[in-house]
């Protein structure tokens, strides 16, 4: 059996916390790894099978080329036969700079520009001549950006403090930057006066800098002693540098620094589209191309259908068929303009799925991270149709799932666990759906949906009035405070317009617990992210006399070997990289010095390899039991204290957020889809945290397509009918009980989970 070609050979597995574990897959097959999060799934479909099948594509190009190329670490295996090229699909957030857009992403931008320089009327010239890029086709008023940035005042200036005690607000003219320390020792402005105090005169020259004509100087004091600076004022310094200067090549500040002292309103000269207004006056049947790009998609399509002239017919035949593939991928509410900074990872990954459908190659191993992820049930179906496509043209394809209809569909199930962390790392089933017997998956599939019969009273509201962001149709809605509120509805219905910009506007106090990741260095712990690290440093600096800096491994106690790294990776020019555990620490990352220390008989190194379990009985410190617990709480009491958040699952990274707001307590908790990346066992213990959480006085609001937290929550809120232009409407307010009597799109999901029987008088029972 071992010899065949037509199944993928795994051998001693040991990446990360799996077991040794040997798998064959087969080929040609819908495969579903599933299990607990934290149970494996990534560290054999990515850190395995992924790494080593890219590792060994590069092999097949030239040194030279391959220096220049993502450089692979063989994985921890001891025999991987079988691969064949591999695309992988993730949930991670498409990344490119504020003007990536649908567009630009999916190709189809240039080949408007293209149909808009041979057919459009009056002609313009180039392809290139279209793009707000170029010298000529970007707008001379907002430098193609399509917004128009000023410096708001009020923003910048607080009036009533003086420049000493930062008056500026803005960090790099505030006096912990040198522009800011000139202003107050160059003898211009007086630093320990108010702002508001200031003559005329005198701010007028803060702000705006010498009347027109004139120049004022002010010394500058350096190593070389006092240098004359011309001084222009705030204002115009503020647009010089940081607006009218590409913000991404300025170390200081970055772009939203820039945008929080800022307004931003619509350029009045291209109307958003970032194009010259000679470029708008070539036209295609009447629209011209920042029409093209508003269009939703549909609307596209029949513009891109109608056309007849054969030039411009054999452009636009190679524009439709990715129009097409974003529509079956129903994504048709949006439009090529939409900035892919602003999609769901639900919409982004099937933007990106949507530019690989694309592909006409075959026999290659296709990963998805969670592909239902964002989706409502009702948009499931399409994306298992996907997935069959890919299967009948002789692929691989290997999907990370939860979603228990993706599950049902496969060919066959890998189901890793028993537990996860440490408690993971094993094959626990591996076969078709019929065969699940006794595991998580298997008791999720025989769930029945429970019903909210009894959902807490609501005695007071959060008003939403007249919200019109977006494609919301200008919609009032009452939000019940002190409940468990579930905001529903298929993509693009404005579920995110509604709560994270209308309601997070008006509420600003809301925590936000979303879908962003974490900065993940491979220095930053569970320790470090929750803010126990420094306390873990002073016990153990109060116990031994030792400074805390010597319990770190970024500072004194670094291995002076590896440099707290732990380990070690000799540059080996031409070959595969290697990594190394340093063998002066042992991969500790600390120095002997630091390892000789002790607090209750473990060292820091031993500490930091506590489970969150195991620390909540080794710690007596209030604030550090507090913090623990909440880790607990949000069901990762399997993880130890050390473990690098760049190890952690999408689900286990969204439950540290969360942990890390849970210290606060009479709030308002919005959270973006928290079932993402959960097995349903977990989503039991995260409904656990919501209803403590309640119950404890706060709020909790939730986008959500799991219809297990929709069943159980106090209150049900659904927007729709359909995404884009076709929702943004209030279809549903109410009980969960209540929505079984509904006709929504929800509604009718929950319904057939709930198993819905008809007595006699054809009323419903339950």
């Amino acid at each position: 059996m071992s010899d065949r070609k037509d199944e993928i050979i795994l051998k001693g597995l040991k990446e990360h916390n799996l077991k040794n574990i040997d798998l064959h897959i087969p080929k040609e097959k819908i495969i579903v790894f599933t299990g607990l999060s934290g149970s494996g799934k990534s560290s054999v479909v990515f850190d395995t099978l992924a790494k080593e099948s890219r590792r060994q594509m590069t092999l097949n190009y030239p040194l030279y080329v391959r220096n220049q190329m993502p450089r692979y670490e063989r994985p921890h295996a001891d025999l991987m036969q079988n691969l064949s090229p591999v695309v992988v699909v993730e949930q991670r957030q498409i990344g490119g700079n504020s003007r990536s857009t649908v567009g630009t992403y999916m190709d189809i931008d240039p080949l408007i520009r293209l149909l808009f320089s041979r057919i459009g009327k009056p002609s313009i010239g180039s392809a290139t001549d279209f793009s707000s890029h170029s010298s000529f086709g970007r707008c001379p008023e907002c430098g193609g950006f399509g917004e128009v940035i000023a410096p708001d005042l009020n923003k910048i200036i607080d009036f009533d403090k003086s420049l000493r005690d930062y008056a500026v607000k803005f960090k790099p003219l505030s006096p912990s930057g040198w522009q800011g320390r000139w202003m107050m020792t160059g003898g211009l402005f007086d630093p320990d006066k108010p702002i508001k105090d200031y003559s005329e005169e005198k701010l007028h020259l803060l702000l705006y800098g010498p009347p027109e004509g004139e120049k004022v100087y002010a010394p500058f004091h350096t190593k070389n002693g006092p240098q004359d600076h011309e001084w222009d004022g705030l204002l115009p310094r503020f647009k010089r540098l940081y607006i009218n200067r590409d913000i991404s090549k300025l170390k200081e500040v970055s772009q939203e620094d820039v945008f929080e002292v800022s307004t931003q309103s619509l350029c009045p000269t291209c109307q958003g589209s970032g194009l010259n207004p000679k470029v708008l006056e070539c036209r295609i049947d009447g629209l011209h191309i920042a029409d093209y790009d508003r269009l939703e998609l549909p609307e596209l399509l029949e513009e891109l259908t109608n056309i007849k002239d054969p030039m411009g017919e054999s452009i636009a035949q190679q524009a439709i068929p990715h129009v097409k593939q974003l529509v079956d991928m129903g994504l048709g509410y949006l439009s090529l303009s939409r900035k892919m900074g602003t999609l769901s990872s639900g919409e982004a990954q099937r933007v990106k799925i949507a530019r690989h459908l694309g592909s006409s190659l075959n026999n290659i191993t296709y990963i998805f991270d969670e592909p239902s992820a964002g989706l409502h049930p009702e948009e499931v179906d399409m994306l298992i149709q996907m997935l069959k496509r890919l299967k009948s043209q002789y692929n691989t394809v290997i999907v990370i799932e939860h979603n228990l209809s993706v599950i049902k569909i496969a060919d066959q199930i890998i189901e890793m666990g028993p537990g996860a962390g440490v408690n993971g790392g094993e094959v626990i089933y591996q076969g078709t759906v019929d065969g699940l017997k006794n595991s998580p998956t298997a008791t999720a599939l025989n769930h029945k949906l429970k019903i909210n019969k009894n959902p807490r009273d609501r005695k007071s509201y959060f008003t939403i009035n007249k919200a019109s962001n977006n494609n919301l149709k200008n919609i009032s809605v009452q939000i019940p405070k002190n409940v468990l509120v579930s905001v529903c509805g298929v993509s693009g219905s404005g579920k995110s317009s509604l709560l994270l910009e209308a309601f997070a506007n008006k509420y600003p106090e809301t925590i936000m617990v979303g879908q962003g990741s974490i900065g993940i260095s491979t220095r930053s712990t569970l320790a470090t992210y929750m803010g126990i690290m420094d306390d873990i440093r002073v016990i153990l600096s109060k116990e031994t006399g030792q400074p805390p800096g010597l319990f770190s491994f970024n500072s004194l106690g670094a291995c002076p070997i590896c440099k707290g790294k732990g380990i070690i990776a000799p540059d080996v020019a031409f070959a595969d990289p290697v990594t190394i555990p340093c063998e002066t620490c042992g991969g500790t990352r600390y120095s002997d010095v630091a390892l000789s220390y002790r607090y209750q008989n473990k060292n820091i190194v031993e500490i930091l390899e506590l489970t969150i379990d195991e620390a909540i009985h080794y710690f007596t410190i209030p604030k550090i039991l507090k913090r623990v617990h909440t880790l607990k709480e949000v069901g990762l009491g399997y993880l130890t204290l050390g473990q690098t958040t760049s190890s952690l699952s999408g689900g286990e990274i969204q439950r540290l957020k969360l942990a890390s707001h849970l210290q606060k307590e009479g709030q308002i908790y919005l959270l973006d889809e928290p079932s993402l990346g959960l097995h349903t066992e977990d989503n039991e213990k995260l409904l656990d945290v919501f209803q403590n959480l309640v119950n404890r006085g706060n709020s909790v609001i939730i986008i959500e397509h799991n219809l297990n937290f929709i069943a159980a929550s106090d209150w049900v809120i659904e927007l729709g009918p359909g995404g884009g232009k076709q929702g943004g409407q209030l279809i549903f307010e109410g009980t969960p009980e209540e929505m079984l009597q509904a006709e929504t799109t929800t509604a009718k999901w929950v319904m057939d989970s709930v198993g819905k029987q008809f007595n006699e008088n054809s009323e419903r029972v339950f």
